[in-house]
């Protein structure tokens, strides 16, 4: 059976690690890049300390993990490594529906 991946709701959560810098600061400043691609996407998404949630079309996800990851290793740094977790489904519920009520 033929399905239309566009169709069915999926989720991609990611952490990307810019490796072999000096500093913490430069670290972040390659994550915070990282952040203003997905940001950019115009895909839902959630920020959180160890990964970004992101919401959307599954081939979109896709396309998008690996301009993430290209983009760390443009940036310059000696190894890049991009954690990701993918959930696919018509009854997986939002990050909204999951997490809202817990939000301050």
């Amino acid at each position: 059976m033929k399905i239309d991946v566009n169709a069915i709701p999926s989720a991609m959560a990611i952490q990307c690690l810019p490796m072999g810098l000096a500093t913490k600061a430069e670290t972040y400043a390659v994550v915070d890049s990282v952040i203003q691609m997905i940001q950019a996407s115009g895909l839902s998404y959630e920020v959180g300390p160890f990964e970004t949630v992101i919401e959307g079309p599954l081939p979109q996800l896709l396309e998008l993990a690996g301009q993430v990851h290209a983009h760390m290793l443009e940036q310059g740094v000696s190894t890049a490594a991009s954690y990701i977790k993918l959930w696919s489904g018509t009854n997986m519920g939002t990050t909204e529906e999951k997490v809202g009520k817990y939000r301050k």
